[in-house]
C-alpha cells in the first residue's frame, strides 16, 4: 500500500508537523499521529462539524460533506473525521475551541463534613493499628510476615490478613528500621482483609489519613480530597472531562472507543483529567498524591467502562447489557490512578446500561432512598437519568436528552463560561430582550439556563407558538429569515464579544424541544408504570450542576419540569460526588448504595411503547395537554 506525507500547519503555531500514513487513512487519525490536537465532539461521526480543516493542496477525498456549504468545499474545507488520504497533502488546522471556565467547585473547602453526631468513624474500613513486635532471635526465628500476622491477631483481633507483594517487599526493612514499632494500615472492608502499608512508628490519632471521592461525568470530572480521620473535605477540584474532544455524549464515545485504539485513548484522557485534579487538590493542602490511600469512583455506566478500560460496545446494542454493573475493588496501580499504588479503588455499582453509579450514589445523597414521601430524583445532563420512589420502592430510567441544554447542538450555544447569556427577559410589547451575562461582559453565546429562559420568554410573549414556529406577523426586526432558516436575534453583532449576531434558530428550537420532551416523557412514563400521578410527587430532587442555575418557573413554562408548587423543588448540586464521599467515609453507606442498586427496578424506555407517545405529546410548548400545566395556562391568559 502506498504511503503519503501529510504536513499540518496549526494556526497560531508556526511549527509545521509532518507524518507519513498509508492510503485510506483518515485525516483525523493522521492528526493524532502527528500530535496535533483536533476536537471530535460527535466521536468522529461527521455530525458536529467541529473538526473542520482546510486542505491547501493535495489529494484528500471527502467521505461526507455534511455540515459543509458549497462555499466551504470550494475554499478547501473538509471534516478531518471524514477526509480520506489519497496522496500527499498540506493541511491547515484552525484554532480549536479552548475551555476557559474555572468551575465554581474549583476551590479549597473545609465546609463539607459529616454531622458531629454521625458515627461514621467507627465504620471507616481503613484502620491504623499501632503494633509492638518482639524482635527475632536465635531462639525465635519466626519469619517477619508470620510475626506481623501474630501481632495483628493478638493486639487487634484481626485474623486472616493478606498482603500484596509490594507490601511484603518492604516489611522486613520497615520493621528493623523502626525497632519493631510500626503502625499497620489495614483495609478491614475488603475480603479478605488486606495490609495496605506498614507505617514507621506511631502516627498521632488525629493525623490525617487521605482519600478521594471522584465523579466521572460525561462533561465534568469532580474530585473531593477528604481527610478520613476528621471527615472533612479539604479541597474540591473540577474540570471538563478530557474525553469531550472525542465525543460530547456517551453514544459518540462508545462509537469512538470501538475504532482502533479509541477505547485506550479515552481511558487515558479520563485518567489524565482525574490525576491532574488530584494533583491540584493535593497542592492546596501541601501533600503528595502518594499519601492518598483510598478512592471511591462514580459515573454513568459508559464512563465507568471507559475508566476501567472495559469495552463499552454492548451498552448501545440490543438488548443494551453492559459488561459489568458492579465492578470489584481494584488497586490504584491496576486502574492507573497516581495515588498510593496499593490504595483501594472502589467503583460503586450501577443498575443498567444507562443508569450508573452516579444515580445510585445520588439516590442515597439526595435522601430519596430514605424518604417516606414519594420523590422524583433527576440528574439532567447529556443523559437524563431519573428515579421515582421512596424508601419502599424505586423505579428508574434514562433518556437521551442530548447536549442541547449544555450548549451543544445549538448554533450560538456554549457552556456556562464567562460571556454566556444565562437568563433572558423579553418585553411583551416591543419583543426586545434583556440579558444577564456570566461575568458581566459582552455576550458570546447562550448556555443551558439561558436557552431555557429564552425559550420560555419567546413562548410566553407569543414570539413562538406551541409547536415552536416563529410568529413573523409581530413586525419585530428580530424575527427574520436567517442563514439557517427562521430565527430570533437575541443580541445584535455590535453588542457581542465577537461581532456576530447571537440568534436562536428554528433548528435550535427543535433540538431544545426534543431534549425537554425526552426528559418530561421519561418521568411521565415512570409515573405511569406504577400508576402514580405526577401531582402526587411531594419532592422533586434535582442533582447535577445543571440544576443549580435553572429558573424553575421557566423550566415549567417550556414543559421541562412538572407543574408543581415551587417549594417542592430542591436543587442539590452534585449528588453523585456526595454519595461517593459518603461511601468513602463509611462502609455502611457503601453497602447502602449496593442495596439501592439491587432494589431499583430499571425501565428500558426503548422497549416501552408508551414512551414514544409521551415523547410526541411533550414535543410542544409546554405540552399538547395544557391541563398538565395549569400555572402556564394561567400565565398565557394574562399575557
Amino acid at each position: 500500500m502506498s504511503e503519503h506525507v501529510l504536513t499540518f500547519y496549526p494556526e497560531g503555531d508556526g511549527n509545521a508537523q509532518s507524518v507519513r500514513v498509508p492510503t485510506g487513512t483518515l485525516v483525523a487519525d493522521a492528526l493524532q499521529q502527528a500530535g496535533v490536537e483536533i476536537n471530535q465532539p460527535c466521536g468522529g461521526q461527521g455530525r458536529c462539524g467541529r473538526c473542520v480543516v482546510q486542505i491547501e493542496s493535495g489529494a484528500i477525498r471527502r467521505r461526507s460533506t455534511l455540515r459543509l456549504t458549497p462555499q466551504d468545499i470550494e475554499e478547501g474545507f473538509a471534516l478531518a473525521c471524514q477526509g480520506v488520504v489519497e496522496g500527499d497533502a498540506v493541511v491547515r488546522v484552525p484554532p480549536q475551541e479552548k475551555i476557559s471556565r474555572r468551575l465554581t467547585t474549583d476551590r479549597t473547602a473545609a465546609a463539607v463534613a459529616p454531622p458531629p453526631d454521625y458515627a461514621w468513624a467507627e465504620h471507616q474500613s481503613l484502620k491504623r493499628i499501632p503494633l509492638t513486635l518482639t524482635p527475632p532471635s536465635m531462639e525465635n526465628q519466626t519469619d517477619d510476615w508470620a510475626r506481623l500476622q501474630t501481632a495483628l491477631r493478638r493486639q487487634a483481633a484481626l485474623e486472616d490478613i493478606v498482603a500484596p507483594l509490594p507490601v511484603l517487599r518492604k516489611i522486613g526493612d520497615r520493621l528493623r528500621q523502626n525497632d519493631w514499632q510500626v503502625t499497620a494500615l489495614v483495609d478491614t472492608g475488603s475480603q479478605p482483609k488486606a495490609l495496605l502499608d506498614l507505617l514507621p512508628g506511631y502516627p498521632r490519632p488525629e493525623e490525617p489519613m487521605w482519600g478521594v471521592a471522584v465523579d466521572i461525568g460525561t462533561t465534568t470530572v469532580t474530585v473531593w480530597l477528604v481527610d478520613l480521620v476528621s471527615g472533612q473535605v479539604r479541597a474540591q477540584t473540577a474540570e471538563y472531562n478530557g474525553q469531550i474532544a472525542r465525543g460530547e455524549d456517551v453514544i459518540s464515545r462508545i462509537i469512538y472507543a470501538s475504532k482502533n485504539d479509541g477505547g485506550e485513548e479515552l481511558r487515558q484522557r479520563a485518567l489524565e483529567t482525574i490525576n491532574a485534579l488530584i494533583e491540584t487538590a493535593c497542592k492546596r493542602v501541601r501533600l503528595t498524591p502518594e499519601q492518598i490511600v483510598k478512592a471511591t469512583v462514580v459515573g454513568n455506566t459508559t464512563m465507568m467502562h471507559l475508566f476501567l478500560g472495559i469495552p463499552p460496545a454492548s451498552i448501545r446494542l440490543t438488548p443494551f447489557v453492559p459488561a459489568v454493573n458492579s465492578p470489584p475493588p481494584f488497586t490504584a496501580s491496576e486502574v492507573g490512578l497516581k495515588i498510593y499504588p496499593q490504595a483501594r479503588v472502589l467503583c460503586l455499582p450501577g443498575v443498567a446500561s444507562y443508569v450508573g453509579a452516579d444515580i445510585t450514589a445520588g439516590a442515597l445523597a439526595s435522601g430519596l432512598a430514605d424518604s417516606e414521601e414519594v420523590c422524583l430524583f433527576m440528574d439532567v445532563g447529556t443523559n437524563g437519568e431519573m428515579v421515582l420512589g421512596n424508601r419502599e420502592w424505586m423505579i428508574t430510567c434514562a433518556c437521551s436528552a442530548g447536549p442541547a441544554f449544555e450548549g451543544a447542538g445549538v448554533v450560538d450555544g456554549m457552556r456556562a463560561t464567562r460571556g454566556a447569556i444565562e437568563e433572558v427577559w423579553i418585553n411583551t410589547t416591543t419583543y426586545e430582550p434583556t440579558c444577564r451575562v456570566i461575568g458581566g461582559v459582552r455576550p458570546r453565546g447562550l448556555c443551558g439556563s439561558g436557552l431555557i429562559s429564552l425559550l420560555a420568554e419567546m413562548f410566553i410573549t407569543g414570539i413562538l407558538d406551541k409547536a415552536g414556529n416563529l410568529n413573523f406577523s409581530l413586525g419585530s426586526e428580530r424575527i427574520r429569515e436567517g442563514e439557517h432558516g427562521p430565527e430570533y436575534v437575541v443580541v445584535w453583532g455590535e453588542e457581542t464579544a465577537h461581532g456576530r449576531d447571537i440568534v436562536l434558530t428554528r433548528v435550535d428550537i427543535d433540538n431544545l424541544l426534543r431534549a425537554k420532551a425526552a426528559i418530561y416523557a421519561g418521568f411521565s412514563v415512570l409515573a405511569g408504570q406504577v400508576g402514580f400521578d405526577l401531582q402526587q410527587v411531594q419532592r422533586v430532587l434535582i442533582g447535577g450542576s445543571f440544576g443549580q442555575y435553572i429558573n424553575v418557573e421557566k423550566a415549567v413554562q417550556i414543559g421541562l419540569l412538572p407543574d408543581l408548587p415551587w417549594e417542592r423543588f430542591e436543587f442539590l448540586g452534585n449528588t453523585a460526588v456526595r454519595g461517593a464521599y459518603a461511601a468513602l467515609l463509611d462502609r455502611r453507606a457503601e453497602e447502602r448504595i449496593r442495596q439501592i442498586a439491587a432494589r431499583m427496578t430499571y425501565l428500558e424506555l426503548s422497549a416501552d411503547n408508551t414512551f414514544y407517545d409521551a415523547f410526541m405529546a411533550a414535543m410542544f410548548l409546554p405540552h399538547t395537554d395544557l391541563t398538565c400545566f395549569p400555572s402556564v395556562a394561567a400565565t398565557l391568559n394574562k399575557v
